[in-house]
């Protein structure tokens, strides 16, 4: 454990860059734009416009006061359940820095020869490559939650803070939602569904860095999409030729989707009726990320899944087997 301690350390502060900096600045970027949105919204025009809530039309932000009070607590109940979508772009980013760190995990030690050093010490091919395993799945996902969760806190307390002079206070309903206080959990909760559907991904491009010699980028993409065109083309010819109808496109479409799309957060609602629509107290349907929460969980008893958790770790454990062989840059 110690020794894997200190192997994740390394991963992180060889590629501190990527996995903190990247998404920091991003965050930067996001609360500044937002910000100074906000101030010059209040400077130019004010915090006004029309607001239907329940089949009652505020004119007025002052007016949300006149509402009824399930009303404000169904604006409240909104606010509560989706202000984690405004880390968003990190969650888009955190795939691409994945994806790429993968690609180069095993491969640029070779390239440049620092494998020669690291096999020198008391560490088998297993923990170091499991140590970029877990790095993928769990240290760079853990770090895109704390900073998503702290920005989009951030820019929903500058949001209530801008209206609230207005007359649109609604700081007392916000955080009396259990939704709020819930969401980072429910994000840190939904960590093994990620990663579960993100090992294959991790998996492949694991097994790519350790035994391409040249252009692993290449060789990631390439493979996946000549299968998908080979599938296309045999399903073509059987259908023309043969009059056979075969689903042999449709599964390759799908494998060769787990292999690429798995670090995509959410990705398992394309494969399932998963949402976050669910009805309200008034009968109306509202978004409730607990709802997306429950049947994220659900979608682990797809069959599928669990075969492509399989086979990501069967190409985890290749990685391991060529990374102990394959030393030549």
């Amino acid at each position: 454990m110690n020794n894997m301690k200190w192997l994740l350390r390394r991963e992180f502060w060889e590629n501190k860059g990527s996995f903190f900096w990247a998404p920091a600045i991003v965050a930067l970027v996001m609360f500044v734009f937002v910000t100074g949105s906000v101030v010059y919204a209040l400077a130019t025009n004010g915090i006004g416009g029309t607001i239907v809530v329940n089949g009652h039309a505020v004119s007025k932000a002052g007016q949300l006061a006149a509402l009824p009070l399930a009303a404000q607590t169904e604006i409240a109940g909104v606010i509560a359940n989706t202000y984690v979508a405004a880390a968003l772009p990190l969650f888009g980013l955190m795939p691409l820095v994945v994806f790429f760190y993968c690609l180069a995990a095993l491969y640029d030690e070779r390239r440049d020869r620092s494998i020669l050093f690291w096999k020198s010490l008391p560490v088998s091919d297993q923990m170091t490559v499991l140590s970029k395993a877990l790095t993928a799945l769990l240290v760079a996902p853990l770090i895109a939650i704390a900073i998503g969760t702290a920005v989009s806190l951030l820019m929903l307390l500058v949001g209530l803070a801008a209206v609230a002079p207005s007359g649109l206070n609604l700081f007392g309903p916000v955080l009396s939602q259990p939704a709020l206080y819930l969401a980072p959990l429910r994000l840190v909760g939904l960590l093994p569904v990620y990663i579960l559907w993100a090992i294959p991904t991790v998996g492949w491009l694991l097994l790519v860095s350790s035994w391409a010699r040249s252009k692993v980028l290449v060789w990631a993409v390439a493979v996946p999409v000549l299968l998908v065109v080979l599938a296309k083309w045999a399903d073509y010819m059987l259908a023309q030729f043969a009059n056979a109808d075969t689903a042999l496109y449709p599964v390759v479409v799908d494998v060769a989707a787990r292999g690429l799309a798995g670090l995509v957060p959410g990705i398992w609602a394309t494969y399932g009726d998963v949402t976050a629509i669910a009805m309200s107290a008034s009968g109306k349907p509202t978004i409730n990320a607990g709802v997306f929460f429950e049947q994220s969980w659900m979608s682990l008893s797809q069959p599928g899944m669990w075969a492509g958790v399989g086979v990501g770790a069967a190409m985890i454990y290749a990685a391991m087997r060529l990374r102990r062989y394959r030393d030549e840059g």
